[in-house]
């Protein structure tokens, strides 16, 4: 069965996170993936999320280590609701704390949207 990726940019900070993020669809299935590399040195926060029709949200957290190496993440597979031009994709990286609070941001890589629909 073909597998069909809807993929943004790929983006890159100063700090050293470069990352690209799709929507990929198989079949009737529908998910997030994002593509990334963590060469800060320092552990990431990051979360993966899946944006249906409805705005319904999907989100995967992600613990991104730290290394020169390719890494993926990918949400769960959902059930294809509508056409799959109206899913996106966003993964949002943050510098790691431990407590509560949220770290410094880092880039938010997104899928393209479909022509036409608004963000």
């Amino acid at each position: 069965m073909p597998t069909a990726l809807r993929c943004g940019p790929a983006l890159s900070s100063p700090d050293g996170v470069e990352a690209r993020t799709c929507v990929v669809v198989r079949g009737e299935d529908v998910w997030a993936r994002t593509y990334y590399r963590n060469t800060t040195g320092a552990l990431l926060d990051a979360a993966l999320s899946l944006l249906g029709p409805e705005r319904a949200q999907r989100a995967e957290p992600v613990r991104a280590g730290a290394g020169d190496g390719p890494s993926l993440c990918e949400t769960p597979r959902v059930r294809l609701k509508g056409e799959p031009l109206r899913h996106t994709a966003v993964a949002e990286f943050a510098v790691h704390t431990s407590g509560a609070e949220v770290g410094r941001l880092l880039p938010r890589a997104g899928s393209n949207p479909a022509p036409g629909r608004e963000r």
